[in-house]
């Protein structure tokens, strides 16, 4: 019997169906403007997707992205508490379902899956799209508004992916706490920029004040030991492009790196890593140049050789966002 492809192969095959009848023009001129959008620094009041195109153009454009950012975070988190899987997700402003392939990439099975946005077409395609994935059959999608009247059930895993950025800074207050009041685990991911992390370092802070320790990307629960404006933590996830997505995205690479910022906390038990490569490692000629985030809250760079041995070997085969030393 043939085994059933990976989520990250369905969601592609899916998504090279979507803009099939829109001419190529309106979708470019879809994504030109959801750029815009989602790169401006006033939070909307009104769901930035309007329609069909605006959704399809959406989904080309940023699911696979999203997808893989998620899909990174998860399994860091996965890796921190390796006992555990999550039996109910609440994906709050989810859109079309990124982070709800990401958690069925992450951990397989079923599970009660939520997902919660405020744009009709976009609930209205995630469901279509997610009709591609058995974990996803019986997932509900429903409308609901981002903000201070916002009330989640119980549940073990709340994601809240590029969500932030559309919020004002009291809705954000609001979207954490209720998310934290309701979940087990909390996973927050926004763009990988200065005002990402920014967005993404608040939300840890009220996390932690809620009673939550930090299972990743952090090696530690205290504060973190970068100084704001003088740089800020992200990570990079390779995404694959189809054909389609190069040409919405209007670009020739068969992939791009998305960069994200990320935080995962939870209230279970929870090994952190002990650091975190958080640079991609410069391989030099015989050495290894690793930059850490260290358990002792303290910012390092580390020299690897070949005097190291096994340690040299890991070295090399370290990347941008994983544990050290590598398990």
């Amino acid at each position: 019997m043939t085994a059933p492809a990976p989520p990250a192969e369905t969601l592609r095959t899916t998504l090279a169906t979507l803009l099939d009848g829109l001419p190529p023009k309106q979708a470019s001129q879809a994504v030109d403007r959801l750029i815009a959008n989602y790169r401006g620094a006033t939070p909307t009041d009104t769901p930035i997707l309007r329609d069909r195109a605006d959704v399809a153009a959406y989904a080309a454009y940023r699911m696979p992205a999203t997808f893989e950012a998620v899909h990174a975070a998860l399994e860091a988190l996965a890796a921190a508490t390796p006992e555990w899987t999550p039996t109910s997700h609440t994906d709050v402003g989810g859109g079309t379902g990124a982070a709800t392939w990401a958690v069925t990439a992450t951990w397989p099975g079923d599970r009660t899956v939520t997902v919660l946005d405020w744009s009709d077409p976009a609930l209205a395609l995630g469901r279509e799209i997610a009709a591609a994935n058995p974990a996803l059959k019986d997932a509900q999608w429903r409308r609901t508004r981002i903000g201070k009247d916002l009330t989640l059930a119980a549940t073990d895993l709340v994601t809240v992916s590029y969500v932030l950025n559309e919020l004002t800074p009291d809705d954000r207050t609001v979207l954490v706490d209720t998310a934290a009041a309701s979940a087990q685990t909390v996973v927050i991911v926004e763009a990988g920029t200065p005002a990402g992390y920014a967005r993404v370092i608040e939300a840890r802070d009220r996390l932690i004040a809620a009673g939550f320790r930090i299972a990743a990307p952090c090696p530690h629960s205290a504060g973190c030991p970068i100084v704001p404006g003088v740089d800020w933590c992200h990570f990079s996830a390779r995404v694959s492009r189809s054909s389609l997505h190069r040409q919405v995205k209007g670009g020739s690479l068969p992939y791009e790196d998305e960069k994200f910022s990320y935080v995962a906390a939870t209230r279970l038990p929870a090994v952190a890593a002990s650091a975190r490569v958080i640079r991609r490692p410069q391989i030099r000629k015989g050495q290894v140049l690793l930059d850490l985030c260290e358990s002792d809250e303290q910012l390092t760079r580390r020299t690897v050789t070949k005097r190291h041995g096994d340690l040299y070997k890991a070295a090399r085969d370290a990347a941008w966002g994983d544990p050290w030393p590598l398990p």
